[in-house]
């Protein structure tokens, strides 16, 4: 039976595998920094299982409501689109009011995701989801 430990090593060697498959980088060149995060030169990546990719996207969706186009809130909330408007001119400051305004937080989630995938919500490099040997790399920078 493997240990914590052991655990945890064999997944920073998957991940690792994942990211050199993935750039096309030597094992030399990736540095670890974190859990899941990882460092080829001053590029950043995250390596995810599918597990923690969903968990990781329905976080930073849930961070970012009050950025979501007002059609697609108004929808979700029946809040009129102009009134939503109005309350996204304080950026962050409205987050909570229209999280808690959301009628079925996980229909809501599920609908962003199939509309614009995991990794538009979790790559701030280019919005990208790319997947190797069953694990999910994603530029950060």
């Amino acid at each position: 039976m493997e240990t914590d430990i052991e655990k945890k090593e064999k997944r920073n060697i998957q991940n690792i595998e994942a990211l050199k498959k993935h750039t096309n980088c030597e094992y030399s060149d990736i540095k670890k920094e974190g859990k899941t995060t990882y460092y080829i030169g001053d590029q950043a990546y995250l390596v995810l299982s599918d597990k923690e990719a969903q968990t990781r996207c329905e976080e930073d969706i849930k961070q970012f409501v009050w950025a979501f186009n007002s059609s697609f809130l108004s929808f979700h909330t029946d809040i009129n689109e102009d009134i939503i408007k109005s309350v996204q001119e304080h950026s962050e400051g409205s987050n909570d009011m229209l999280l808690n305004s959301i009628k079925d937080i996980q229909k809501f989630i599920n609908e962003a995701i199939a509309s614009d995938g995991r990794g538009h919500f979790i790559s701030y490099y280019d919005g990208y989801e790319h997947e190797e040997n069953d694990l999910f790399i994603y530029r950060l920078n």
